[in-house]
Order: structure tokens, then sequence, then C-alpha cells
């Protein structure tokens, strides 16, 4: 299987996203540095690779990967956006986190749910800490927005991208959720 891989810029710096002949495969959040970005692609993907016979490469998005890109790009701008239809290979995704992931893409930007809750839609209400964990490893950040998924009461919670905590109250700031306990951000 070949994957493709390409770097975009965004107003928070420079993305990545990785494809294959079934969708998205992976998303990096930006950040400042794009030789960082492109590294942690090829490091994800030759991971990936070992024994698989997998390649990556850098190439231009076909039309549904630049959609998707032009979706993230204008989402972190501010712009309202619905990435509910761009389609993520979720083959190698275990099917609890593929439960959870859906979920998550159900939550509206500027709006959250907790980890709690999550679990209570998937009918496992004692399963937040294992929701949070799966969200940990949500190889789709923005189009699967964990950032928008809180702790009880409100608290942030963790962020495992990169800026970590910092980085999901930013992209909340930019959807301009209604959230109590958003602090200045140091510019």
């Amino acid at each position: 299987m070949s994957i493709t891989f390409c770097l975009f810029e965004t107003a928070l710096g420079t993305g990545g996203v990785a494809w294959g002949g079934r969708g998205i495969l992976s998303i990096q959040l930006p950040e400042p540095d794009a030789g960082r970005v492109r590294r942690r692609l090829e490091r994800h993907f030759l991971g990936l690779g070992l024994g698989l016979g997998l390649s990556a490469r850098e190439g231009p998005p076909p039309p549904a990967v630049q959609a998707a890109i032009t979706g993230m790009t204008d989402l972190l701008d501010g712009q309202p956006v619905d990435l509910t239809a761009v389609e993520l290979d979720l083959e190698r995704v275990p099917d609890f986190a593929r439960q959870v992931y859906a979920v998550a893409r159900t939550i509206p930007a500027g709006q959250t749910l907790s980890y709690g809750q999550i679990a209570a839609r998937l009918g496992e209400p004692r399963l937040a800490r294992e929701v949070g964990q799966a969200l940990a490893q949500n190889p789709f950040p923005i189009v699967v927005p964990c950032h928008r998924v809180v702790a009880a009461g409100g608290r942030l919670g963790g962020f495992s991208a990169y800026g970590g905590v910092s980085t999901k109250q930013r992209l909340l700031e930019i959807e301009r959720a209604n959230v109590a306990w958003q602090l200045p951000l140091v510019p």
C-alpha cells in the first residue's frame, strides 16, 4: 500500500495530512516548524510500515484531500466549517476508538462534550477514562475534533498534540467555544 502526504499552511503554522486509497490516514496539527511536521508524518508511517510493506512519499493531494485541507484551514481561520463528510481510513483504528471518534465528529464547532458524556452516548457511562485514551491516540485531529472533548466540570483535560493543553485552548478559542474556564492566551 502506498501512502502519500503533504504539508499545508494554516493560521497556526504548518499542518500535515497523509492519505491512502481509502481516505485520510493521519493529520498532524499545525506547528511553527514545517520540517518537524514532515518528520512526524514520516516517522508515523515508518512505524506503521514495519513488516507491512508500506511506503510513504510526499505528493500533491487529490481533490477530496484538498477539500479536507481547505476545510481545516478555514476552520483554523475561525470560519464555521463542517468536516463530517471528510473520508477517513479507519482500518487500523480499534472498534471502541471508532465509536468514540464517530461521537466526537458530531460535536459542532464552538461546543464541547465531556469524556463522560461521550461514554454515556456509547452506552458505557463508566468508560470516560477509556474515551480519553482513545482520543489521545486520535490520528485525525481537527476532523475528529478531540479538542472539543473536555474533562468533567468543564476542565480542559489533557491534549496529546503539539503544544498540549495550550493548543486545545487555542482551538476552542478560534471556534468561539462558550466555556467559562478559558484563560487568556499568551501571544
